[in-house]
Protein backbone atom coordinates (compact mmCIF):
# COMPACT_ATOMS: atom_id res chain seq x y z
CA UNK A 1 0.00 0.00 0.00
CA UNK A 2 1.36 3.63 -1.06
CA UNK A 3 1.43 6.01 2.01
CA UNK A 4 0.13 9.29 1.77
CA UNK A 5 3.03 10.71 0.76
CA UNK A 6 4.06 8.56 -2.36
CA UNK A 7 0.58 9.42 -3.39
CA UNK A 8 0.76 12.86 -3.16
CA UNK A 9 4.20 12.42 -4.90
CA UNK A 10 1.72 10.27 -7.50
CA UNK A 11 -0.54 12.70 -8.50
CA UNK A 12 1.01 16.63 -8.40
CA UNK A 13 0.95 19.78 -10.28
CA UNK A 14 4.17 19.31 -11.47
CA UNK A 15 3.87 16.00 -13.04
CA UNK A 16 5.78 17.03 -16.08
CA UNK A 17 9.17 17.04 -13.73
CA UNK A 18 8.64 13.94 -12.36
CA UNK A 19 11.39 11.46 -12.77
CA UNK A 20 10.90 9.12 -15.91
CA UNK A 21 10.10 6.10 -13.93
CA UNK A 22 7.55 7.82 -12.45
CA UNK A 23 5.39 6.62 -15.30
CA UNK A 24 6.36 3.38 -14.78
CA UNK A 25 5.49 3.33 -11.07
CA UNK A 26 1.98 4.20 -12.01
CA UNK A 27 1.87 1.65 -14.74
CA UNK A 28 3.08 -1.02 -12.04
CA UNK A 29 0.32 0.30 -9.29
CA UNK A 30 -2.09 0.47 -11.78
CA UNK A 31 -1.81 -3.80 -12.73
CA UNK A 32 -1.50 -4.38 -9.29
CA UNK A 33 -4.33 -4.78 -6.46
CA UNK A 34 -2.99 -1.82 -4.65
CA UNK A 35 -4.56 1.65 -4.09
CA UNK A 36 -3.73 5.15 -3.45
CA UNK A 37 -6.48 5.66 -1.13
CA UNK A 38 -7.14 2.15 0.79
CA UNK A 39 -6.35 4.65 4.22
CA UNK A 40 -9.49 6.52 3.37
CA UNK A 41 -12.65 5.88 4.83
CA UNK A 42 -15.66 5.12 2.78
CA UNK A 43 -18.52 7.38 3.72
CA UNK A 44 -21.46 5.66 5.26
CA UNK A 45 -24.02 8.07 4.34
CA UNK A 46 -24.01 7.15 0.47
CA UNK A 47 -25.02 3.84 -1.42
CA UNK A 48 -24.21 3.08 -4.60
CA UNK A 49 -26.25 0.40 -7.25
CA UNK A 50 -24.88 -1.04 -10.44
CA UNK A 51 -25.37 -3.40 -13.07
CA UNK A 52 -23.36 -4.37 -16.17
CA UNK A 53 -24.08 -4.01 -19.65
CA UNK A 54 -26.70 -6.78 -21.36
CA UNK A 55 -27.68 -6.96 -24.99
CA UNK A 56 -30.79 -9.28 -25.85
CA UNK A 57 -31.28 -12.09 -28.05
CA UNK A 58 -34.63 -12.32 -29.87
CA UNK A 59 -35.38 -14.71 -27.36
CA UNK A 60 -35.41 -11.71 -24.34
CA UNK A 61 -32.32 -13.46 -23.12
CA UNK A 62 -29.46 -11.43 -22.34
CA UNK A 63 -25.71 -11.49 -22.57
CA UNK A 64 -22.65 -9.18 -21.52
CA UNK A 65 -20.80 -7.82 -24.29
CA UNK A 66 -18.08 -6.58 -22.52
CA UNK A 67 -16.22 -6.42 -18.31
CA UNK A 68 -18.12 -3.29 -16.84
CA UNK A 69 -16.25 -0.21 -17.66
CA UNK A 70 -18.24 2.34 -14.76
CA UNK A 71 -15.91 3.31 -11.77
CA UNK A 72 -17.59 5.25 -8.49
CA UNK A 73 -15.70 6.81 -5.70
CA UNK A 74 -17.05 7.79 -1.87
CA UNK A 75 -14.98 8.70 0.89
CA UNK A 76 -14.74 10.77 3.76
CA UNK A 77 -12.40 12.56 5.57
CA UNK A 78 -12.66 15.38 8.49
CA UNK A 79 -13.19 18.96 6.03
CA UNK A 80 -15.29 16.69 3.31
CA UNK A 81 -16.78 14.23 1.16
CA UNK A 82 -16.03 13.24 -2.34
CA UNK A 83 -18.13 10.74 -4.27
CA UNK A 84 -17.70 10.80 -8.48
CA UNK A 85 -19.51 8.27 -10.69
CA UNK A 86 -17.50 7.72 -14.15
CA UNK A 87 -18.13 6.39 -17.37
CA UNK A 88 -15.78 4.17 -18.94
CA UNK A 89 -15.65 2.99 -22.29
CA UNK A 90 -13.33 0.54 -24.53
CA UNK A 91 -12.28 -0.49 -21.39
CA UNK A 92 -12.13 0.53 -17.74
CA UNK A 93 -8.71 1.70 -17.64
CA UNK A 94 -8.86 5.18 -17.50
CA UNK A 95 -12.28 5.13 -15.42
CA UNK A 96 -10.10 2.84 -12.90
CA UNK A 97 -7.26 5.77 -12.90
CA UNK A 98 -9.30 8.30 -12.36
CA UNK A 99 -11.39 7.19 -9.54
CA UNK A 100 -7.87 6.73 -8.07
CA UNK A 101 -5.77 9.81 -8.68
CA UNK A 102 -8.49 12.09 -8.47
CA UNK A 103 -9.13 11.09 -4.83
CA UNK A 104 -5.39 11.10 -4.51
CA UNK A 105 -5.61 14.50 -5.73
CA UNK A 106 -8.09 16.30 -3.56
CA UNK A 107 -8.17 14.08 -0.46
CA UNK A 108 -4.65 13.60 1.07
CA UNK A 109 -4.30 17.17 2.25
CA UNK A 110 -4.95 19.26 -0.23
CA UNK A 111 -8.07 20.63 1.13
CA UNK A 112 -8.99 22.83 4.50
CA UNK A 113 -11.75 24.00 6.16
CA UNK A 114 -10.66 27.83 5.13
CA UNK A 115 -11.07 27.92 1.90
CA UNK A 116 -13.27 29.84 -0.43
CA UNK A 117 -15.83 28.97 -3.65
CA UNK A 118 -13.48 30.25 -5.82
CA UNK A 119 -10.47 28.21 -4.25
CA UNK A 120 -12.46 25.38 -4.24
CA UNK A 121 -13.62 25.65 -8.01
CA UNK A 122 -9.62 26.13 -8.87
CA UNK A 123 -8.47 23.32 -7.19
CA UNK A 124 -11.08 20.70 -8.39
CA UNK A 125 -10.20 22.15 -11.83
CA UNK A 126 -6.51 21.98 -11.69
CA UNK A 127 -7.43 18.34 -10.32
CA UNK A 128 -8.53 17.43 -13.61
CA UNK A 129 -5.69 18.78 -15.68
CA UNK A 130 -3.46 16.68 -13.48
CA UNK A 131 -4.91 13.41 -13.54
CA UNK A 132 -5.32 13.47 -16.91
CA UNK A 133 -1.82 14.56 -17.76
CA UNK A 134 -0.77 12.42 -15.07
CA UNK A 135 -2.70 8.92 -17.13
CA UNK A 136 -0.59 10.15 -20.75
CA UNK A 137 2.40 9.43 -18.69
CA UNK A 138 1.49 5.87 -17.90
CA UNK A 139 0.69 5.43 -21.41
CA UNK A 140 3.86 7.29 -22.94
CA UNK A 141 6.27 4.16 -23.53
CA UNK A 142 3.34 2.14 -24.99
CA UNK A 143 2.34 5.09 -27.58
CA UNK A 144 6.29 5.28 -28.17
CA UNK A 145 6.41 1.74 -29.02
CA UNK A 146 2.92 1.76 -31.08
CA UNK A 147 4.89 4.91 -32.81
CA UNK A 148 7.84 2.81 -33.93
CA UNK A 149 6.05 -0.26 -34.98
CA UNK A 150 3.82 1.51 -37.40
CA UNK A 151 7.18 2.72 -39.39
CA UNK A 152 8.42 -0.64 -39.52
CA UNK A 153 5.11 -2.02 -40.57
CA UNK A 154 5.05 -2.34 -44.14
CA UNK A 155 1.35 -1.65 -46.09
CA UNK A 156 -0.53 -3.64 -48.05
CA UNK A 157 1.78 -6.41 -48.44
CA UNK A 158 1.80 -10.14 -47.01
CA UNK A 159 3.06 -10.08 -43.79
CA UNK A 160 5.50 -12.69 -42.85
CA UNK A 161 5.80 -14.30 -39.60
CA UNK A 162 8.09 -12.32 -37.86
CA UNK A 163 5.62 -9.18 -39.83
CA UNK A 164 2.68 -11.34 -38.24
CA UNK A 165 4.12 -10.52 -34.68
CA UNK A 166 4.14 -7.09 -35.20
CA UNK A 167 0.58 -6.79 -35.99
CA UNK A 168 -0.27 -8.38 -33.20
CA UNK A 169 1.95 -6.48 -30.74
CA UNK A 170 0.45 -3.33 -32.71
CA UNK A 171 -3.62 -4.89 -31.85
CA UNK A 172 -2.36 -5.37 -28.60
CA UNK A 173 -0.95 -2.13 -27.86
CA UNK A 174 -3.81 -0.20 -28.94
CA UNK A 175 -6.04 -1.74 -26.75
CA UNK A 176 -3.70 -0.78 -23.72
CA UNK A 177 -3.71 2.89 -24.77
CA UNK A 178 -7.45 3.12 -26.34
CA UNK A 179 -10.30 4.28 -23.74
CA UNK A 180 -11.33 7.13 -22.13
CA UNK A 181 -13.85 8.12 -19.53
CA UNK A 182 -16.76 10.78 -18.76
CA UNK A 183 -16.85 11.67 -14.57
CA UNK A 184 -19.20 13.39 -12.21
CA UNK A 185 -17.75 14.23 -9.27
CA UNK A 186 -19.37 15.82 -6.07
CA UNK A 187 -17.18 17.52 -3.11
CA UNK A 188 -19.10 18.73 0.34
CA UNK A 189 -17.13 20.62 1.94
CA UNK A 190 -17.83 23.00 4.89
CA UNK A 191 -21.43 22.14 4.04
CA UNK A 192 -21.85 23.64 1.07
CA UNK A 193 -21.95 20.93 -2.51
CA UNK A 194 -20.36 21.64 -5.60
CA UNK A 195 -20.39 19.57 -8.86
CA UNK A 196 -17.72 19.11 -11.28
CA UNK A 197 -18.85 17.68 -14.64
CA UNK A 198 -16.90 16.06 -17.74
CA UNK A 199 -19.45 14.54 -19.99
CA UNK A 200 -22.48 12.78 -20.26
CA UNK A 201 -22.94 11.47 -16.63
CA UNK A 202 -25.70 13.39 -14.17
CA UNK A 203 -26.56 15.05 -10.88
CA UNK A 204 -29.89 15.57 -9.31
CA UNK A 205 -30.42 17.17 -6.37
CA UNK A 206 -33.83 16.43 -4.48
CA UNK A 207 -34.54 18.96 -1.49
CA UNK A 208 -37.35 19.73 0.40
CA UNK A 209 -38.42 23.29 -0.22
CA UNK A 210 -39.84 25.41 2.91
CA UNK A 211 -43.48 25.49 1.05
CA UNK A 212 -43.38 21.55 1.10
CA UNK A 213 -42.61 20.77 -2.06
CA UNK A 214 -39.94 18.34 -3.34
CA UNK A 215 -37.83 19.72 -5.45
CA UNK A 216 -35.81 18.25 -8.58
CA UNK A 217 -32.81 20.34 -9.79
CA UNK A 218 -30.46 18.94 -12.66
CA UNK A 219 -27.08 20.17 -11.83
CA UNK A 220 -26.04 21.01 -15.44
CA UNK A 221 -26.11 19.87 -18.40
CA UNK A 222 -24.41 16.87 -20.45
CA UNK A 223 -21.26 18.05 -22.80
CA UNK A 224 -22.38 17.15 -26.16
CA UNK A 225 -22.96 18.82 -29.39
CA UNK A 226 -26.70 19.02 -28.54
CA UNK A 227 -25.69 21.25 -25.67
CA UNK A 228 -26.06 24.72 -27.36
CA UNK A 229 -22.47 26.32 -25.33
CA UNK A 230 -20.55 23.15 -26.20
CA UNK A 231 -21.50 23.84 -29.82
CA UNK A 232 -20.53 27.47 -29.76
CA UNK A 233 -17.22 26.50 -28.11
CA UNK A 234 -16.57 24.47 -30.98
CA UNK A 235 -17.84 26.67 -33.47
CA UNK A 236 -14.80 29.38 -31.81
CA UNK A 237 -11.90 27.16 -32.89
CA UNK A 238 -13.38 26.66 -36.34
CA UNK A 239 -15.77 23.67 -36.52
CA UNK A 240 -18.54 23.80 -38.59
CA UNK A 241 -21.87 23.47 -36.17
CA UNK A 242 -24.12 22.02 -38.61
CA UNK A 243 -21.51 18.86 -39.67
CA UNK A 244 -21.16 18.47 -35.46
CA UNK A 245 -24.73 18.17 -34.95
CA UNK A 246 -25.22 16.37 -38.00
CA UNK A 247 -22.38 13.81 -36.96
CA UNK A 248 -23.64 13.43 -33.33
CA UNK A 249 -20.98 10.64 -32.71
CA UNK A 250 -17.05 11.71 -32.32
CA UNK A 251 -14.79 8.99 -32.31
CA UNK A 252 -17.49 6.47 -30.90
CA UNK A 253 -18.56 8.75 -28.09
CA UNK A 254 -21.58 11.68 -28.16
CA UNK A 255 -19.51 13.71 -25.37
CA UNK A 256 -17.51 16.53 -26.22
CA UNK A 257 -15.28 16.79 -23.16
CA UNK A 258 -13.66 13.36 -21.92
CA UNK A 259 -10.81 12.02 -19.87
CA UNK A 260 -8.44 10.69 -22.02
CA UNK A 261 -8.88 8.97 -25.20
CA UNK A 262 -5.59 9.67 -26.83
CA UNK A 263 -7.18 9.42 -30.64
CA UNK A 264 -9.21 12.51 -29.61
CA UNK A 265 -6.97 14.71 -27.58
CA UNK A 266 -3.35 14.26 -29.96
CA UNK A 267 -5.02 13.11 -33.65
CA UNK A 268 -8.11 15.26 -33.92
CA UNK A 269 -6.45 16.59 -37.11
CA UNK A 270 -7.33 13.03 -38.12
CA UNK A 271 -10.66 13.19 -37.68
CA UNK A 272 -12.82 14.95 -40.63
CA UNK A 273 -15.38 16.28 -38.29
CA UNK A 274 -12.43 17.88 -36.16
CA UNK A 275 -9.68 18.48 -38.54
CA UNK A 276 -10.29 22.39 -39.05
CA UNK A 277 -9.50 23.14 -35.50
CA UNK A 278 -7.42 25.54 -34.15
CA UNK A 279 -7.12 24.12 -31.15
CA UNK A 280 -7.85 20.98 -29.07
CA UNK A 281 -11.48 20.71 -29.52
CA UNK A 282 -12.22 17.86 -26.91
CA UNK A 283 -11.15 18.05 -23.45
CA UNK A 284 -10.99 17.22 -19.88
CA UNK A 285 -11.61 20.92 -18.24
CA UNK A 286 -15.25 20.14 -15.88
CA UNK A 287 -18.08 22.14 -15.59
CA UNK A 288 -17.92 23.21 -11.90
CA UNK A 289 -21.28 24.75 -10.07
CA UNK A 290 -21.48 25.70 -6.58
CA UNK A 291 -21.00 25.90 -3.85
CA UNK A 292 -24.39 25.62 -2.81
CA UNK A 293 -25.18 25.66 1.33
CA UNK A 294 -27.12 22.49 2.44
CA UNK A 295 -27.42 24.13 5.74
CA UNK A 296 -31.21 23.25 6.41
CA UNK A 297 -31.63 21.39 3.37
CA UNK A 298 -33.11 17.65 3.71
CA UNK A 299 -33.53 15.26 0.36
CA UNK A 300 -30.83 13.31 -1.12
CA UNK A 301 -27.45 13.92 -4.14
CA UNK A 302 -27.57 11.55 -6.69
CA UNK A 303 -24.89 10.81 -9.26
CA UNK A 304 -25.85 8.85 -12.21
CA UNK A 305 -23.77 7.39 -15.04
CA UNK A 306 -24.41 7.83 -18.55
CA UNK A 307 -25.97 3.91 -19.00
CA UNK A 308 -28.33 4.49 -16.60
CA UNK A 309 -29.78 7.48 -18.22
CA UNK A 310 -29.77 5.87 -21.56
CA UNK A 311 -31.44 3.14 -20.65
CA UNK A 312 -34.76 5.08 -19.10
CA UNK A 313 -34.88 7.22 -21.67
CA UNK A 314 -34.77 4.36 -24.21
CA UNK A 315 -37.25 2.46 -22.67
CA UNK A 316 -39.96 5.98 -21.89
CA UNK A 317 -38.36 8.62 -23.31
CA UNK A 318 -36.38 11.60 -21.95
CA UNK A 319 -39.04 13.78 -20.81
CA UNK A 320 -39.56 12.21 -17.02
CA UNK A 321 -36.33 10.62 -16.64
CA UNK A 322 -35.33 12.79 -13.41
CA UNK A 323 -38.82 12.55 -12.13
CA UNK A 324 -39.14 8.65 -12.77
CA UNK A 325 -35.58 8.36 -11.12
CA UNK A 326 -36.15 10.39 -7.91
CA UNK A 327 -39.61 8.20 -7.40
CA UNK A 328 -38.02 5.08 -8.03
CA UNK A 329 -35.62 6.39 -5.31
CA UNK A 330 -37.43 7.95 -2.77
CA UNK A 331 -39.98 4.33 -3.22
CA UNK A 332 -36.70 2.43 -2.23
CA UNK A 333 -35.79 4.74 0.42
CA UNK A 334 -39.01 3.92 2.27
CA UNK A 335 -38.03 0.11 1.72
CA UNK A 336 -35.12 -1.17 2.05
CA UNK A 337 -33.15 -1.17 5.15
CA UNK A 338 -29.67 0.51 3.64
CA UNK A 339 -28.76 2.70 1.09
CA UNK A 340 -26.78 -0.11 -0.69
CA UNK A 341 -29.67 -1.68 -0.69
CA UNK A 342 -32.09 1.31 -1.74
CA UNK A 343 -29.34 2.02 -4.55
CA UNK A 344 -29.19 -1.27 -6.28
CA UNK A 345 -32.90 -2.14 -5.79
CA UNK A 346 -33.19 0.97 -8.13
CA UNK A 347 -30.83 -0.07 -10.82
CA UNK A 348 -32.60 -3.18 -10.97
CA UNK A 349 -36.06 -2.04 -11.16
CA UNK A 350 -33.99 0.28 -14.09
CA UNK A 351 -32.98 -3.10 -16.25
CA UNK A 352 -36.12 -4.70 -15.31
CA UNK A 353 -38.36 -1.52 -17.29
CA UNK A 354 -35.79 -1.26 -19.77
CA UNK A 355 -35.96 -5.14 -20.49
CA UNK A 356 -39.75 -5.54 -20.51
CA UNK A 357 -40.11 -2.98 -22.65
CA UNK A 358 -37.89 -5.02 -25.35
CA UNK A 359 -39.45 -8.11 -24.99
CA UNK A 360 -43.33 -5.83 -25.13
CA UNK A 361 -42.98 -5.79 -28.74
CA UNK A 362 -43.99 -1.97 -28.62
CA UNK A 363 -42.98 0.80 -30.10
CA UNK A 364 -40.19 1.80 -28.16
CA UNK A 365 -39.22 -1.53 -27.85
CA UNK A 366 -36.45 -0.66 -30.82
CA UNK A 367 -34.42 1.54 -28.60
CA UNK A 368 -34.09 -1.00 -26.16
CA UNK A 369 -32.43 -3.95 -28.10
CA UNK A 370 -29.07 -3.24 -25.26
CA UNK A 371 -27.97 -0.73 -22.83
CA UNK A 372 -24.61 -0.25 -21.43
CA UNK A 373 -23.05 -0.40 -17.77
CA UNK A 374 -25.45 1.06 -15.09
CA UNK A 375 -24.36 3.04 -11.73
CA UNK A 376 -26.40 5.29 -9.62
CA UNK A 377 -25.00 6.56 -6.02
CA UNK A 378 -27.41 7.98 -3.63
CA UNK A 379 -26.00 10.68 -0.95
CA UNK A 380 -29.01 11.28 1.78
CA UNK A 381 -28.66 14.94 2.95
CA UNK A 382 -29.89 15.48 6.18
CA UNK A 383 -32.16 12.86 6.85
CA UNK A 384 -31.63 9.29 8.03
CA UNK A 385 -32.95 6.41 6.23
CA UNK A 386 -36.33 4.82 7.14
CA UNK A 387 -36.95 1.61 9.14
CA UNK A 388 -36.09 -0.87 6.92
CA UNK A 389 -38.59 -2.96 8.12
CA UNK A 390 -41.66 -0.33 6.69
CA UNK A 391 -44.29 -2.62 4.39
CA UNK A 392 -44.63 -1.41 1.27
CA UNK A 393 -48.50 0.45 2.40
CA UNK A 394 -47.10 1.85 5.18
CA UNK A 395 -44.07 3.32 3.40
CA UNK A 396 -45.51 4.93 1.09
CA UNK A 397 -44.86 3.58 -2.09
CA UNK A 398 -44.49 4.80 -5.22
CA UNK A 399 -44.90 3.09 -8.37
CA UNK A 400 -43.87 5.26 -11.53
CA UNK A 401 -45.21 4.28 -15.13
CA UNK A 402 -45.27 5.83 -17.93
CA UNK A 403 -48.50 6.21 -20.11
CA UNK A 404 -48.60 7.98 -23.84
CA UNK A 405 -49.89 11.51 -23.26
CA UNK A 406 -51.06 13.82 -26.44
CA UNK A 407 -51.65 17.42 -26.05
CA UNK A 408 -54.80 18.34 -27.65
CA UNK A 409 -52.31 21.08 -29.25
CA UNK A 410 -50.28 19.61 -30.77
CA UNK A 411 -50.02 16.20 -32.66
CA UNK A 412 -47.02 15.08 -31.29
CA UNK A 413 -47.05 12.49 -28.75
CA UNK A 414 -44.81 12.06 -25.68
CA UNK A 415 -44.77 10.01 -22.47
CA UNK A 416 -45.70 11.16 -19.23
CA UNK A 417 -44.70 9.60 -16.16
CA UNK A 418 -47.41 9.20 -13.85
CA UNK A 419 -46.42 8.50 -10.29
CA UNK A 420 -49.49 6.10 -8.69
CA UNK A 421 -48.63 6.36 -4.65
CA UNK A 422 -50.19 3.37 -2.60
CA UNK A 423 -51.58 5.33 -0.45
CA UNK A 424 -52.03 8.46 -1.48
CA UNK A 425 -51.14 10.61 1.30
CA UNK A 426 -47.35 11.53 2.37
CA UNK A 427 -45.67 11.19 -1.09
CA UNK A 428 -43.86 12.26 -3.84
CA UNK A 429 -45.85 12.99 -7.00
CA UNK A 430 -45.00 15.09 -10.66
CA UNK A 431 -45.40 18.78 -10.89
CA UNK A 432 -45.21 21.31 -13.15
CA UNK A 433 -41.44 21.89 -13.95
CA UNK A 434 -39.67 25.58 -12.33
CA UNK A 435 -36.66 27.02 -12.74
CA UNK A 436 -33.92 27.46 -10.06
CA UNK A 437 -29.80 28.20 -9.61
CA UNK A 438 -27.66 25.96 -7.42
CA UNK A 439 -26.86 28.91 -5.30
CA UNK A 440 -30.61 29.00 -4.10
CA UNK A 441 -32.46 31.33 -6.33
CA UNK A 442 -36.33 30.89 -5.60
CA UNK A 443 -37.88 28.61 -8.22
CA UNK A 444 -40.28 30.25 -11.02
CA UNK A 445 -43.75 28.34 -11.28
CA UNK A 446 -45.67 27.90 -13.90
CA UNK A 447 -43.56 26.62 -17.11
CA UNK A 448 -44.10 23.84 -19.08
CA UNK A 449 -44.08 19.94 -18.38
CA UNK A 450 -40.92 19.44 -20.08
CA UNK A 451 -37.44 21.94 -19.29
CA UNK A 452 -35.73 23.45 -21.55
CA UNK A 453 -32.12 23.32 -20.16
CA UNK A 454 -30.09 26.37 -20.70
CA UNK A 455 -26.04 26.37 -19.74
CA UNK A 456 -23.46 28.74 -18.88
CA UNK A 457 -19.73 27.92 -17.33
CA UNK A 458 -20.77 28.86 -14.03
CA UNK A 459 -24.25 27.66 -12.80
CA UNK A 460 -26.45 25.75 -14.71
CA UNK A 461 -29.60 23.17 -13.98
CA UNK A 462 -32.92 22.32 -14.45
CA UNK A 463 -35.61 21.25 -12.08
CA UNK A 464 -38.98 20.14 -11.26
CA UNK A 465 -41.02 20.44 -8.14
CA UNK A 466 -42.92 18.15 -6.92
CA UNK A 467 -46.32 18.41 -4.00
CA UNK A 468 -46.16 16.47 -1.39
CA UNK A 469 -46.09 16.96 2.72
CA UNK A 470 -42.26 18.35 2.97
CA UNK A 471 -40.52 15.45 3.13
CA UNK A 472 -39.32 12.54 0.51
CA UNK A 473 -39.12 10.10 3.37
CA UNK A 474 -42.20 10.61 5.72
CA UNK A 475 -44.55 7.58 6.36
CA UNK A 476 -47.86 8.17 5.29
CA UNK A 477 -51.06 6.39 6.85
CA UNK A 478 -52.23 3.05 5.23
CA UNK A 479 -55.36 2.97 3.45
CA UNK A 480 -57.81 1.11 5.63
CA UNK A 481 -60.78 -1.38 3.68
CA UNK A 482 -64.31 -1.09 4.16
CA UNK A 483 -66.57 -3.05 5.85
CA UNK A 484 -66.61 -5.42 2.70
CA UNK A 485 -62.91 -5.73 3.23
CA UNK A 486 -61.70 -3.59 -0.14
CA UNK A 487 -59.62 -0.51 0.22
CA UNK A 488 -61.45 2.65 -1.46
CA UNK A 489 -60.03 4.23 -4.99
CA UNK A 490 -57.59 6.74 -4.52
CA UNK A 491 -57.12 6.90 -8.38
CA UNK A 492 -58.64 8.81 -10.68
CA UNK A 493 -58.44 7.91 -14.30
CA UNK A 494 -61.03 9.77 -15.51
CA UNK A 495 -58.69 12.30 -17.39
CA UNK A 496 -56.43 9.66 -18.53
CA UNK A 497 -59.14 7.45 -20.22
CA UNK A 498 -60.88 10.62 -21.75
CA UNK A 499 -57.20 11.33 -23.60
CA UNK A 500 -56.73 8.30 -24.47
CA UNK A 501 -59.82 7.59 -26.04
CA UNK A 502 -59.24 11.23 -28.02
CA UNK A 503 -56.18 10.17 -29.30
CA UNK A 504 -57.12 6.13 -30.28
CA UNK A 505 -61.14 5.97 -30.34
CA UNK A 506 -62.47 5.82 -34.18
CA UNK A 507 -66.08 6.85 -32.48
CA UNK A 508 -67.00 10.84 -32.05
CA UNK A 509 -67.10 9.96 -28.23
CA UNK A 510 -63.83 9.05 -27.73
CA UNK A 511 -64.34 7.35 -24.16
CA UNK A 512 -62.46 4.73 -22.54
CA UNK A 513 -63.07 2.76 -19.22
CA UNK A 514 -61.27 -0.17 -17.84
CA UNK A 515 -62.41 -3.49 -19.42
Amino acid sequence: MLSRACAQMSCRSDAHSLPANMAAQRRSLMQSHQSWTDDLPLCQLCGVGSAPNCTYGPDGKGTQSHPNEDGHLRFSTEFCFLYGVFNGYDGSRVSSFVSQCLTAELLLGQLSAGLTDSDLRRILSQAFDVVEKSYFETIDDALAEKANLQTQLPEGVYLSPQTQKMAERLKALEQEVSGGATAIVALIHNNKLYIANVGTNRALLCKTTSDGQNQVIQIGQAHTTDNDDELTRLTQLGLDPVRLRQTGLISGQSSTRRIGDYKVKFNYTDIDVLSAAKHKPIISEPEIHGGQSLEGVTGFLLLMSEGLIKALESAHGPEQVNQEVVAMVAAELAQQGSLEAAAQSVVERVKRLHHDVYVSGRQRATHCAKHEDMTLLIRVINDTLVDGSLTPTQGGRIYPVSVPYSNHQSTSKTSVTLSLVMPAQGTLTNGSNTASTLEGDTPTAGQSPTATLQSTNTHTQSSSSSSGDGSLFRRSQAAQPDETGRVPPYVDFSQFYRLWGMDHSDGPSGEMGPQ
